[in-house]
């Protein structure tokens, strides 16, 4: 394979130490540097999905990385996306399309045949680039999947990328894990590191200094950097690792301000909706795991899920469909979005097994009936949020089609002039099918309008575009001063910035 870019690899010593942001912060580096770089990671699972200009899905993280860099998100910059659904079993996304659901075993079988659409996806982005930046996946360094590998280590040799290998001292254990990662790494793949980088450091990294030499001493790689812990960064969570903590994330916003409660359903995704929420000043998010964390708020939003039918059980199980009835009846204001949508209807039928199979009445806050179907809706959206505005962008990821049962004001209207989603009569309840649609400033400032959850020092209606961009630029300054940046050079063989 001609290698038509050069190439970098960060890896880590675990899932969730921070490598989609440092590759992220890559990207906006040498970009700003004048390079034409562009992200990459072979596998991907996540709940947090995106679609690609061309309708594919996608990570989220890689659109996300794409923005750093400049460039338009494709599909080939993550070919394999997994959708986990249930223990052991994730939905496959190959190259923007669903391909089924997998156990894990099965999976690992199907490695050599999806390994070409890996390749093939590689030399595609590698074409239109200078450089790119390549993201592993969890760690390199688990013996019963070092054969099977289509993440880590096969990808850098394929690229002739040198690794940068990634520990987060928050988490505790950095310098065992790296040292453990490269002893039991084998000596091909140990070769291939090139340095180690300590991530979401909090302190002064001058009293790591004996603790480095002996790193360096133990593992015969250099430390490249130390990068503090970055708040505030506007940037969410990507990883499904993220949402196994009790209080992920933990409530943002002064506890006197108005009050938006995210249902933390067990199957939830596309999480990232709500990162424009957590960055706006003057509004309280928590994400709620029980009828308790609603109390007080003013609007309550019923996220995407992954398994509509399971999460509705678990919502009546919980109590947590009384409570929701209970807040409307209030008078407070309600969202569903994607499969939260679907929850609010009279029913959600799943006759094709799609997602859990059979059948179960929904919260029945509008007249809705949803069928999951195999098709998968994925496409980006232009709409205009009724009755008077404003317009915004957004996509559709979703399998299933919903049937308004009665007269019912639409939610938006599409730029084809077709209505989406539903207000119930009262207006205190909506729903819609649109992801993204609260990055932009009015939209967000409108939903909070409605609901009576207007920040009380509300200013500018700023979209979340631009605090990312600022975010972006943040995390390349930090990454120029904590790093190394000429022996990152060095590696990709670059003399000099561009």
């Amino acid at each position: 394979m001609t290698r038509s870019a050069r190439a970098i690899m960060l890896q880590g010593t675990s899932s969730h130490v921070g490598k989609t942001i440092l590759v992220a912060g890559l990207c906006r580096l040498l970009a700003q540097d004048g390079f034409r770089v562009a992200p990459f990671k072979s596998q991907n699972m996540s709940l947090n999905a995106h679609v690609a200009p061309d309708g594919g899905e996608m990570g989220w993280a890689q659109a996300m990385q794409a923005e750093a860099a400049g460039v338009a998100a494709r599909v080939e910059m993550n070919p394999i996306l997994l959708k986990p659904r249930a223990d052991a079993v994730s939905q496959v996304v190959l190259l923007g399309k669903a391909m089924r659901d997998m156990p894990a075993r099965e999976y690992y079988r199907e490695a050599a045949r999806l390994w070409p659409a890996v390749r093939s996806s590689y030399a595609a982005v590698a074409r239109e680039a200078d450089v790119v930046v390549i993201e592993g996946a969890g760690s390199p360094a688990e013996p019963n999947l070092m054969r099977r590998d289509l993440a880590n280590m096969r990808v850098a040799a394929m690229a002739k990328a040198p690794v940068l290998l990634v520990g987060d001292i928050d988490r505790g254990g950095v310098f065992a894990s790296l040292v453990g990662t490269m002893a039991i790494l084998e000596p091909l793949h140990r070769r291939r590191v090139a340095g180690f980088v300590i991530n979401k450091f909090r302190g002064d990294a001058r009293l790591l200094a004996s603790a480095l030499r002996d790193l360096e001493r133990r593992a015969h790689r250099p430390v490249l950097g130390v990068v503090p812990y970055i708040h505030d960064l506007s940037l969410p969570e990507e990883d499904s690792v993220a949402l196994d903590g009790p209080s992920f994330p933990p409530a943002s916003g002064p506890s006197s301000a108005p009050t938006v409660a995210i249902v933390k359903l067990p199957h939830i995704a596309n999480f990232t909706d709500f990162a424009p929420l957590e960055s706006e000043q003057g509004v309280r998010v928590v994400y709620a795991g029980s009828s308790r964390d609603l109390a007080g708020a003013a609007l309550v939003v019923l996220p995407g899920s992954k398994d509509t039918i399971a999460d509705l059980r678990w919502l009546k199980s919980r109590g947590i469909d009384e409570a929701l009835v209970a807040h409307v009846r209030r008078g407070g204001a309600l969202l569903g979005i994607c499969g939260g949508y679907q929850m609010l209807g009279r029913m959600v039928e799943d006759p094709h097994g799609v997602e859990s199979g059979g059948a179960e009445a929904g919260l029945a806050l509008l007249p809705l009936r949803t069928t999951l179907e195999p098709a998968k809706v994925t496409q980006r959206v232009k709409a205009r949020l009724l009755p008077d505005g404003p317009d915004f962008e957004a996509y559709e990821i979703h399998a299933g089609t919903t049937r308004v049962e009665g007269d019912l004001a639409p939610f938006c209207v599409r730029g084809d002039g077709a209505s989406e989603g539903a207000v119930s009569a009262d207006g205190r309840v909506r729903g819609t099918y649109l992801h993204g649609l609260l990055e932009e400033g009015l939209v967000r400032r409108r939903v909070l309008e409605w609901a009576g959850a207007r920040p009380a020092a509300a200013t500018g209606a700023r979209d979340h575009r631009a605090l990312r961009e600022a975010g972006y630029d943040r995390l390349a300054h930090t990454l120029r001063e904590a790093l190394d940046i000429g022996a990152v050079y060095r590696l990709l063989g670059l003399s000099s910035v561009s």
